[in-house]
């Protein structure tokens, strides 16, 4: 599985991200989780700043601190949250017990990706709060293949 979740990250780096491409993006987001009527929370941040945000019917205030929690963990790691937890629990234990981070702060469960540019690195993050962090994860990974081949 980690080999899967490093393989999506190299494939998906973007040739540049915009103010405009960010609101692209959110926007095919919001399209495919209303098509699931997935009660979801989306958000996009390019260093620092919040490019978009939007909150679907069902989503909650939770679901807002939970994609501040999970884009931490991108933030410092790098990487999508789904990724570092899952490392963390390949060697037998958990981001909470082994990070040495405020689990109020940060958590690596599924559902934020690095917005990656080529030549850049990372910049931002896309993040989508709501459905199981499997789930959570697999949105912002379709929507991130759609958007790159669009």
């Amino acid at each position: 599985m980690i080999g899967e979740l490093e393989a999506q990250e190299a494939r998906l780096v973007l040739p540049r991200f915009t103010h405009d491409d960010a609101w692209a993006l959110g926007s095919l987001l919001v399209e495919l989780a209303r098509e699931r009527a997935a009660p979801v929370a989306i958000d996009i941040t390019r260093g620092g700043q919040q490019l978009f945000h939007a909150a679907l019917p069902g989503s909650t205030p939770d679901n807002d601190a939970w994609l501040a929690r999970k884009r931490r963990v991108v933030e410092r790691y790098g990487c999508s949250s789904y990724l570092v937890g899952s490392r963390f629990r390949a060697k037998g234990t958990t981001f909470e017990a082994s990070s040495r981070l405020d689990p109020d702060v940060y958590a690596a469960h599924g559902g934020a990706f690095p917005v990656a540019v080529d030549g850049a690195g990372v910049i931002g993050v896309v993040a989508v709060s709501g459905l199981p962090q499997v789930e959570d994860h697999a949105l912002v990974v379709e929507a991130l293949e759609r958007f790159r081949t669009a």
